[in-house]
Formats: structure tokens, sequence, C-alpha cells
């Protein structure tokens, strides 16, 4: 999706582009994905790319909606985050360059990863054909 910045002002509201187009993050549990357990796909808010199953979802305890594991079409990626003093791995929309939080190596066993992730970034696609938007 080629949209430049002025593009993406006009679709998203103030906070998504803060978020999705410039790294920001929303306040821990504040999120309205936070607590969604229905069955469904989380995709791309910009760009509706699949990111992650309902399947792979869980507790984390950190505020945000958790993952431990992206979709099999691989449409998360990964860049070095060296802002606010810390160290860590910045994940985003491979599609669309959206951001999308963070991954930490602290998931559940077996795959041990923790996709830590804005609900601004996502709009949930339930089974049941309803669609939340975060």
């Amino acid at each position: 999706m080629s949209h430049d910045n002025g593009q993406w002002r006009e679709t998203l509201s103030e906070e998504e582009y803060r978020i999705c187009r410039e790294a920001g993050t929303e306040r821990p549990f504040t999120g309205v994905l936070l607590d969604e357990s229905r069955s469904g796909l989380y995709v791309c808010k910009c760009c509706e790319a699949p990111l992650f199953p309902s399947t792979t979802k869980f507790d984390a305890g950190c505020g945000w909606p958790s993952f431990y594991k992206q979709l099999d079409e691989g449409n998360v990626d990964y860049r070095e985050d060296l802002s606010h003093g810390m160290r860590r791995v910045e994940i985003f929309c491979k599609q669309c360059g959206s951001h999308l939080g963070h991954v930490f190596p602290d998931g559940p066993e077996p795959i041990g990863q923790r996709y830590c992730v804005n609900s601004v970034s996502m709009t949930f696609k339930g089974d049941d054909a309803s669609t939340v938007k975060g």
C-alpha cells in the first residue's frame, strides 16, 4: 500500500496516526482489543494484512493485547528500537510499514515470544463476521 503521510493523515484518526505511522504507544490497559476473546483474526489497521490469529492470543498481564505467534503468512517484520533508553525489537506490518508494537523473548513455551501490540494498530475480524477496530 503506497500512501504518503498526507494520505495517512486523511484516513487515520490523530491517535491512529500517532501510533501507526509515528511509532507511538497507547496507554496500557486502555485498548479496546485487550479483552477481546472471540475467535477470529487480527489484521493491520492501515492495510488489513492478516497479522495474528486469535488462537495465539494470551493474557500477559502487560496491558496490551499479546500473542505468542504471528500468522503463518509472516506479515510481521522486525527492526531494532533503541528509543527511550531501551534496546527493544519493534514489530511492524511488512505490507505497509505500520507500527504494531514490540516483541519480547518472555512469552509462553514452546515458542517463547510475546508480541505486545497496540489495539489501535489492529482491527479484529471475528469468525462471526463482526469487526472491532482498535
